[in-house]
């Protein structure tokens, strides 16, 4: 079955039970919200790091697609096909 992979970064690994990649399978496109929806059903503490208590994207956690901050295109309801790659970032800050 055709998938969606989301690439974490290292910081989030240990929120994904140390997986780097979480897979969705995908028989068609879906948007980044239903996306993320899937792939941290199994890690709350991970869908609360990418996601305030409104289900919006927190302000330190950029997510793309093909390339593309999502918050440029149509943030959360942004599509995403079976065979792309979202990639999520997070902002570090530090003194």
């Amino acid at each position: 079955m055709p998938e969606i992979r989301v690439l974490l970064p290292s910081v989030l690994h240990p929120l994904a039970g140390g997986q780097s990649i979480l897979t969705a399978p995908a028989e068609g496109s879906m948007t980044v919200g239903e996306l993320l929806e899937r792939v941290t059903g199994n890690y709350p503490v991970l869908a609360r790091r990418l996601r305030d208590e409104t289900g919006a994207l927190r302000r330190f956690v950029n997510i793309y697609v093909n390339g593309d901050e999502v918050r440029r295109l149509r943030g959360l309801d942004t599509e995403v096909a079976p065979g792309e790659e979202v990639l999520v970032i997070q902002s570090v800050a530090g003194g």
